[in-house]
């Protein structure tokens, strides 16, 4: 198993968190279980190097094979993943929220809940880089070759950085604010933030606050597993462990206890991946 984090350029950090790359053997005729994926407040681009993926999304109740690399838009439901065996080698790129609008131009509402082919998104110049990464052993030239790429998408941006992406960082890292702030600091009434953020990441500020707030709330009890769900509600910013349970029902399909222990069969968990 290799699972390894690479932080991107610096040109590239106003746009990219990380590049992750995982590469797992599955040995002895072991069928790996799903992964289940509740709603994060990002947004990726996927490249299944070796093996692919099949994703299975629980609100629409359908399966899909992904294709070589795919673009992800903002989810807002649960989606159980499960990778292909004896081997499966993955590279994410985790954008920041709104550096793919910035990057494509394109309204994110046609992206959300949505895999999308990336050929479909950016021909021909990713079946090259798929083509490339199939042709090579190397995890160092894989990345290289996936930064040589968005650098590219970076020299042709559409959009400038504003005030309403620097608000989108602060979201995700702090404790839930009231729109009207959230607008303050992007210097934007409530109605043209709900537009610009529907343009950015295919949601309304609302939507996008309560799954930032679960995402602190389920990256809290992995980093602190003694955490109670109480403390972890009140920490998060939940005004008491019934309404985290409510956001957890809708967002993970599972209350927390019975979510976290479906989470712990997951391939990168039985490894012990925390990431």
């Amino acid at each position: 198993m290799i699972s390894r984090d690479f932080l991107p350029s610096e040109a590239l950090r106003e746009f990219i968190y990380q590049f992750r790359l995982r590469h797992f053997v599955f040995q002895n005729g072991i069928i790996p279980p799903a992964k289940p994926f509740p709603p994060r407040p990002e947004q990726c681009l996927t490249f299944y190097v070796r093996g692919s993926e099949t994703a299975r999304y629980l609100k629409d109740n359908l399966e899909l094979k992904k294709w070589r690399s795919v673009i992800s838009g903002q989810f807002t439901s649960r989606v159980d993943r499960y990778v292909s065996y004896p081997e499966v080698l993955i590279i994410f790129v985790d954008f920041k929220p709104g550096a793919l609008h910035r990057l494509t131009g394109i309204p994110f509402t046609e992206f959300t809940d949505k895999d999308l082919d990336a050929e479909t998104v950016f021909p021909p110049e990713i079946k090259r880089v798929n083509d490339r990464l199939s042709s090579t052993d190397s995890y160092s030239e894989m990345i290289q070759i996936v930064e040589e790429f968005v650098s590219q998408l970076v020299q042709h941006s559409k959009k400038e950085l504003l005030a309403v992406d620097r608000m989108l960082l602060l979201t995700v890292k702090e404790h839930e604010h009231t729109i009207d702030w959230l607008a303050q600091k992007a210097y934007l009434s409530p109605r043209q933030l709900e537009r610009k953020l529907n343009e950015r990441i295919g949601i309304s500020p609302k939507t996008f606050v309560r799954i930032s707030r679960f995402n602190r709330s389920y990256w809290l009890h992995l980093k602190n597993p003694k955490l109670n769900w109480f403390q972890i509600a009140m920490a998060c910013g939940y005004t008491d462990y019934q309404h985290l349970v409510k956001e957890y029902k809708e967002f993970a399909n599972a209350n927390p206890n019975h979510f976290f222990a479906e989470e712990s069969h997951a391939p990168g968990r039985i490894l012990g991946l925390t990431k």
